[in-house]
């Protein structure tokens, strides 16, 4: 299978061109050569913008694109239009974050997306999920038809997530001490390994699968608790959660999702309880959570994480104080 990957040298992009050579395949890679230039130096790269200059791309075929960058409809039909005819299938990856209802639990692929007030509007921060449903539509609907893929992971995380969001977890278990937990242990949670993902869309490409899929994981229901408790014990530290209830962390403004990440408070509860029956049923394997949770760590170390990212210190044991009436 010849394949062409938009991106590439990010996360997901990365992991699926490192995936590759497992399945015998040499990838294209096209992006801008701004991220990680020389990451893949041996490997063909072509050069383009694909909100610009898409020249690279005319000419050339393969059985198969993966589009890991796609955010704004209008680019994202440029890419289609451009590789209709030059590709067998094209896999977009789009995000759970297209579901207009967030709390619902158990939604499946066929649920209701969300709507872009006006066709015009590029605001990715303020739109993320409408404009994701709206470049699904591009590729799926406006373009390839029957001959696309389209996934809807949930957070992607393990080794180079540039978020930060599982290993602000994994570097604060791995600390130890006294560890301030969002709402209550049985909250939900959902997230899948960068390199389950990328591993599943190339086997998906290799059968010559369609249609939509949600992807995340793990295969089983996990709460918050039982990732901390397996995230302890996976690398083990010495820690103990102590857990804040979202009165709390209201009260004090404590900032889901960044400040703590993973937890998305009760209006985004429905996104980490996302069905994945279809996803599974394709075949989609996923490793344990403490593999993970092992393997970022030995990754990001003590890496500083992105700004915004996580509490402080200072910050966490000053609402640890407030949480235990010391203050």
């Amino acid at each position: 299978m010849k394949l062409l990957v938009l991106g590439g040298t990010r996360f997901l992009g990365r992991h699926v061109v490192q995936t590759a050579p497992e399945r015998g395949l040499a990838p294209t890679l096209c992006n801008r050569g701004r991220t990680a230039p020389g990451l893949f130096a041996g490997g063909e790269q072509l050069h383009g913008d694909r909100d610009g200059d898409l020249a690279p791309l005319l000419g050339r075929r393969w059985d198969a694109v993966i589009d890991t960058c796609g955010y704004l409809p209008r680019v994202v039909r440029r890419s289609a239009l451009a590789l209709r005819d030059a590709v067998e299938r094209y896999l977009f990856v789009s995000s759970i974050s297209v579901y207009a209802d967030s709390r619902t639990a158990g939604q499946d692929e066929r649920a209701a997306r969300a709507l872009l007030p006006a066709p015009d509007i590029e605001d990715i921060p303020a739109h993320y999920g409408a404009l994701k449903a709206a470049c699904e539509d591009e590729v799926q609907e406006a373009v390839f038809g029957a001959r696309a893929i389209v996934l809807r992971p949930g957070l992607i995380v393990g080794p180079h997530d540039p978020t930060g969001r599982v290993t602000y977890w994994v570097q604060r278990v791995a600390r130890g001490g006294t560890v301030l937990a969002p709402g209550s242990p049985g909250y939900p949670v959902q997230f899948i390994d960068v390199r389950d993902l990328a591993g599943w869309m190339l086997d998906l490409l290799a059968r010559g699968g369609s249609g939509t899929f949600n992807a995340s994981g793990p295969a089983q229901a996990l709460s918050f608790g039982a990732f901390l408790e397996t995230c302890r014990e996976a690398l083990g530290a010495r820690a103990h959660f102590v857990w804040a209830d979202e009165a709390f962390l209201s009260r004090h403004r404590v900032a889901a999702w960044t400040e703590l990440p993973l937890y998305a408070g009760e209006d985004g509860r429905g996104l980490n309880e996302i069905s994945l029956r279809r996803a599974l049923g394709a075949g989609l394997r996923l490793r344990p959570v403490g593999e993970t949770c092992l393997d970022t760590l030995a990754w990001a170390g003590t890496t500083p994480l992105p700004p915004g990212v996580g509490l402080p210190a200072e910050r966490e044991a000053g609402l640890l104080r407030l949480r235990d009436g010391r203050a």
